[in-house]
């Protein structure tokens, strides 16, 4: 393989080489100890030295260097990679054919050095233009090489190579702008087509056409879609429709619409979570390697997180495989077909028929898996067995051997990181006997296996405050004696028998098969004292629980007693989490309450606390011990609810917004009505965040928990749409949003459950409690009922891919009211109009964001981070900042132009971070383009002085951007005086900002007057300091400025192309306390009617933000062009012809860098 040239000294080396063959400029040599030669000792010598000091005990047996004649320092090219040996005679046959490998890559690479570089390079006369020639054929060869294995991870390697090609000519981004796939497709201008080729790549979508002799190039960051859509028109019935800020665009005739829909949702999705959505990219690691993204791969993320979801798995889960099998199903005495999933610690079966059978077993509950014999009635069969005395029955496994030897690699890992830590009569009890039950009130031999509550009465008040409940609030207070109905209390018996029932025949551990019958089961409610386990075993917390034996204990130890604003939050809360509960009108519910909310925020402090989490967490503590409730709060905030209890609420925002698509397609007239969404969001809202806990009564809402444990986010969805539907007459009928609210809260009020065996419990969440006249209720039982049957329809995968769409939407609104709220502040305090203001915004935004594309080493604290302020939220460092000086400042000044727009940075970085915000590059601009001729003087006159001392600079650029702010007071500090050099420097910036001018000469003659004169008046005070210098006070400090010059290369000259030109124009500097005031500088300036002509001239930003819209991509690729290859700096005049061709050429071709 080639390598990247690295200039290596061979002094030492070739102890360890030896030269096989060798050139003129080429040297190729084996590693001592590989192969034959070398001698056996050596050989053993050489090997124990590269397992030493390689790591990967990998070095290369032969490599090809390049020497230059005449010179000690050598290049490796390429090299032949072997795999490390033994001297074992098992391993020297495998050790032989690498050899032979090795050796044939490595005379591959000599044979192509001699035929096509090695007569050639004798025509070059200077040795390094040889290395130079050599070195960039190589890295050409390298670049081929990395195109290539691109192309041979997709499904056609020679048309994808060729299509890479052509997307790397056509819109010539950086290297690391990644092409994903293409597809052949028309683009819609109005009613013409454009047919051509679209090009989805890491972080654009980009599309070419070249029809009629006009070429078209679309480019639309990924970042700036707004909405992501199927829709058709009238000339075609399949169409995408991208939508940006301010435009719309159509696509079709694809060959294969759904796949290109799916992979632009998942591009979409995937880009603006890793750039917006600060919490999300710390969760996903997929999301912090972009350049590892390929079709292939987004097929596998697609399908895993399609598995997650379905069964509601941990968020690192990765599946491994998926395999068409048929499962042996007791109840039904027959196979059923579906799929099996293996993950790193699951194995999961899902009928084909949607709902008939699913099954989950996690690893650590299976104890063998087995193949047994193959027959014609049982294909390639295998056993699973788990703790509870049960087996599965798989067949018609496709690579039984191989799948059954990865399970049992991954059974081994399972048990050695989680030893089981329980007995097997200990096992028995949790999975068999707690479901045999029949009495709400008995104690469990499962709950014995928890901790259990000191029995030391005189323990301290600290100890008892980390002392856990050892059981459920809920037992204890039906233990106190309160007793139910009788009537409820056989309705209860007679769902437990049913229950019982359906254990014995499906099975009662998590390993249960799922069935369409356990549903129904769930849709009638869980009796009381099943509820606790159920949820557990529904939402396989039971397996966190028995995965992490002591974990909470010690969560509660490191947690309680700490102050911080997060248990400030709880505390606060501790009381308004049902206070209408007997079971939290005492210190025993609020106590634990405390230590579940506090251990979590302690185990998660990127959620800490948020509000609601408090109701969820009081229904928990009601029916399950202290440390499940913990372990189903775990489930439920980091799995099935993902991304709802964070900084921003994402995940609630776009389920709402799911939602409201919902209610368009299943409640079409109510949509109507209600054409204000977020009305509707503002009420259902709650719904989700609190699973309807918090507006209806608590012995019903316990029902619709009960579903959401089993069927997930699907439940609360569907029950949301049957309260509207059962609302949607009177909701129809209201008047305004008011209005509806109510009808809302008193339909919610007022279901009941009639089967609940305690006594109702009085809500604290009605809000109209004096009702003329009596509402009618509705039964919880019925209410779910009707939400299965007429909502029940939506698929996992449905909701999971709405949920894409919508993300894009909420994401996007969130930076929408970013952007807003920034304008707001700053369109104040500026003279721009609005309009361009926001395309500023604009500018200043995508900057940021292509450096984030594509340098990847940039810090990461520069990332952008929405929980900061609005204002803060984007900034950018001092290469970012010279690129967008150079597109939209008036002033620039050629080659100078660098050196100005650094100073200008270290201005308005008042706080010396490295990093400025929207608000003073705007402001700064403001002055430069609006601002009044004394204005811009004195930036100009700032932009010259360097730094005193550290606290000096800082008051110093403090008050430099209240001033930029034009917010300075009237009594303003005055400005220290100009030094001879720094003023010199001053006079280049006024020349180089003349060039190109229509007025230059009369310009440079006028500065030339301006400059002669400043410097008499400078000399006439520095004869009158000179002479009065013995008798200087020695309290007075003399100036700063010169020593500060040797210190900040920014204020020193650093343009020597110009220094012979600018000798002749400005005199030598002289030494001594030469100095010259702003208005001694404003004062001149004003004598020359041309230069007060230049300054006060109205300027136009409207061209120069055009020119940049077009331009901004081409010099940032130019830039890291420059960065990656010096040479091309030599050309400074390179970046003005970039822009300058690229203007031109817009008149043949039209380049939309969409907004």
């Amino acid at each position: 393989m080639w390598l990247k040239p690295e200039e290596v000294l061979l002094k030492n080396a070739l102890k360890l080489w030896m030269t096989q063959k060798s050139s003129c400029y080429f040297i190729l040599q084996q590693r001592r100890g590989h192969g034959g030669g070398g001698g056996r000792l050596t050989g053993r010598l050489v090997g124990a030295l590269d397992t030493v000091l390689d790591s990967s005990a990998r070095v290369a047996p032969f490599r090809i260097l390049l020497q230059v004649p005449g010179s000690q320092v050598y290049s490796p090219i390429a090299c032949a990679p072997g795999n490390h040996y033994s001297t074992s005679p098992l391993y020297e046959f495998d050790y032989f054919r690498n050899s032979c490998a090795t050796l044939e890559e490595i005379t591959q690479h000599w044979d192509w050095l001699e035929q096509n570089l090695l007569h050639t390079l004798s025509v070059f006369d200077n040795k390094e233009d040889i290395a130079s020639f050599v070195k960039g054929k190589i890295k050409a060869l390298i670049a081929e090489e990395t195109s290539s294995r691109l192309a041979e991870q997709e499904e056609e390697p020679e048309k994808f190579r060729e299509a890479l090609v052509k997307f790397e000519a056509r819109f010539n981004f950086p290297e690391a702008e990644k092409l994903i796939t293409y597809y052949s497709c028309c683009c819609w201008k109005g009613r013409v087509p454009r047919q051509g080729w679209l090009y989805l790549s890491i972080n654009h979508l980009c599309f070419y056409s070249f029809f009629l002799g006009k070429e078209l190039k679309l480019v639309v960051p990924w970042v700036d879609i707004q909405k992501l859509e199927k829709t058709s028109n009238i000339f075609l019935t399949a169409t995408i429709r991208i939508t940006t800020h301010s435009k719309e665009r159509d696509f079709s005739m694809f060959l294969n619409l759904e796949e290109v829909f799916r992979i632009m949702e998942q591009l979409a999705d995937m880009t603006l979570r890793r750039l917006l959505d600060n919490e999300g990219f710390d969760l996903d690691p997929d999301l912090q390697e972009p350049s590892q993204i390929t079709k292939r791969h987004l097929e596998a993320r697609a399908q895993n997180e399609f598995f997650r979801a379905f069964f509601r798995l941990p968020r690192p889960e990765k599946l491994h495989t998926v395999m068409d099998c048929a499962l042996w199903t007791p109840f039904s005495r027959c196979h059923t077909v579906g799929r099996m999933f293996t993950s790193d610690s699951y194995i999961c079966f899902a009928s084909k028929e949607d709902g008939c059978c699913n099954v989950i077993l996690p690893l650590r509950e299976v104890v063998s898996i087995e193949k047994m014999e193959d027959t014609s009635l049982l294909p390639n069969p295998i056993i699973i067995s788990i703790r509870s005395k049960m087996a599965f029955q798989f067949i018609e496994l496709k690579d039984r051997d191989d799948l059954v030897e990865s399970l049992l690699i991954r059974l081994k890992q399972v048990h050695a990181d989680h030893p089981v830590h329980y007995s097997t009569s200990q096992d028995d009890d949790m999975m068999s006997h707690v479901f045999h039950s029949t009495s709400m009130c008995s104690g469990h031999k499962f709950r014995d296996l928890e901790m259990i509550s000191s029995q030391n009465s005189e323990e301290g008040e600290e100890e008892q405050s980390l002392q856990q409940h050892p059981q459920a609030l809920k037992a204890v207070l039906e233990q106190s004696g309160s007793q139910s109905p009788d009537t409820r209390m056989s309705r209860e018996q007679i769902k437990l028998r049913l229950w019982n029932d359906h254990f014995m025949e499906y099975g009662r551990t998590v390993c249960m098969f799922r069935t369409e019958k356990i549903r129904k089961l769930v849709a009638m409610g869980i009796p009381e004292s099943l509820r606790g386990r159920l949820w557990l075993l529904f939402s396989d917390a039971v397996t966190d629980l028995a995965s992490h034996p002591g974990y909470y204990g010690n969560l509660v130890e490191e947690s309680m007693g700490k102050c911080c604003l997060v248990t400030e939050e709880i505390e606060r809360d501790l009381h308004r989490s049902l206070p209408e509960h007997p079971a939290f009108q005492n210190e025993t519910g609020i106590a634990a309450l405390r230590r579940v909310l506090t251990a979590y925020a302690h185990r998660n402090p990127k959620i800490g606390y948020c509000q609601s989490m408090n109701i969820l967490t009081s229904v928990l503590l009601l029916y399950a011990k202290e440390e499940e409730a913990f372990w189903l709060l775990v489930a439920v905030c980091e799995r099935m609810l993902p991304d709802y209890f964070n900084h921003r609420v994402i995940g609630a925002q776009v389920d709402q917004s799911v939602f409201e698509e919902l209610v368009k397609e299943h409640l079409p007239e109510l949509a109507e009505h209600l054409n204000d969404p977020s009305a509707l969001a503002s009420i259902s809202l709650s719904w989700f965040l609190t699973l309807f806990l918090s507006i209806m009564p608590l012995e019903s809402a316990v029902n619709i928990v009960d579903c959401f444990f089993y069927d997930g986010i699907k439940a609360i969805f569907q029950l949301g749409l049957a309260v509207l539907d059962a609302c949607a007459k009177d909701l129809c009928s209201s008047r305004d949003d008011g209005q509806a609210l109510m009808v809302l809260s008193r339909f919610l009020d007022h279901i009941k459950n009639e089967d609940s065996p305690g006594p109702p419990v009085g809500s604290h969440h009605t809000f109209f409690s004096d009702d003329q006249e009596p509402y009618p209720v509705t039964d919880i039982a019925d209410l779910i009922r009707d939400s299965y049957e007429k909502f029940g329809d939506q698929s996992v995968e449905q909701i999971e891919r709405m949920r894409y769409r919508h993300r894009i939407r909420v994401l996007q609104g969130h930076e929408d009211t970013t952007k807003q709220n920034v304008l707001r502040v700053v369109n104040p305090e500026v003279s721009f109009l609005l309009e361009d203001l926001e395309e500023l915004y604009d500018l200043f935004k995508r900057e940021y964001m292509m450096s984030c594309y594509w340098e990847q080493s940039r810090p990461m604290a520069s990332r952008h981070d929405p929980s900061r302020p609005y204002a803060e939220q984007y900034r950018i460092d001092t290469q970012q900042f010279a690129q967008l000086f150079q597109l939209v400042s008036p002033w620039t000044c050629g080659t100078h132009t660098a050196i100005l727009a650094e100073r200008t940075f270290r201005l308005l970085d008042d706080n010396m971070d490295n990093l400025i915000e929207f608000r003073a590059f705007v402001s700064c601009l403001d002055i430069m383009y609006n601002g009044e001729m004394n204005e811009k003087i004195k930036l100009l006159y700032k932009l010259h002085i360097p730094p005193g001392d550290a606290a000096d600079y800082q008051k110093q650029l403090k008050q430099m951007i209240k001033d930029l702010a034009k917010e300075k007071d009237e009594t303003e500090t005055e400005l220290p005086q100009m030094s001879q050099r720094e003023f010199i420097q001053f006079c280049k910036t006024l020349y180089n900002m003349f060039r190109e001018d229509p007025e230059e000469n009369n310009l440079y003659q006028a500065i030339a007057t301006v400059t002669t004169l400043l410097l008499q008046i400078g000399e006439v005070g520095h004869g009158g300091s000179s002479s009065g210098s013995c008798s200087q006070d020695s309290g007075e400090k003399p100036q700063a400025s010169v020593p500060s010059l040797e210190q900040d290369s920014v204020f020193a000259d650093t343009d020597p192309g110009t220094a012979s030109q600018d000798a002749q124009t400005f005199p030598e500097e002289v030494e001594g306390n030469w100095t010259v005031s702003l208005e001694h500088i404003l004062a001149s300036l004003l004598t020359e009617q041309s230069l007060v002509n230049f300054f006060e001239k109205p300027l136009d930003i409207k061209s120069k933000l055009g020119n940049a819209k077009i331009n901004q991509y081409s010099l940032k690729t130019f830039q890291m062009s420059s960065q990656s290859h010096p040479e091309i700096k030599q050309d400074s005049s390179l970046p003005r012809r970039v822009c300058h061709n690229k203007a031109r050429t817009t008149k043949q071709v039209s380049w939309v860098v969409s907004p």
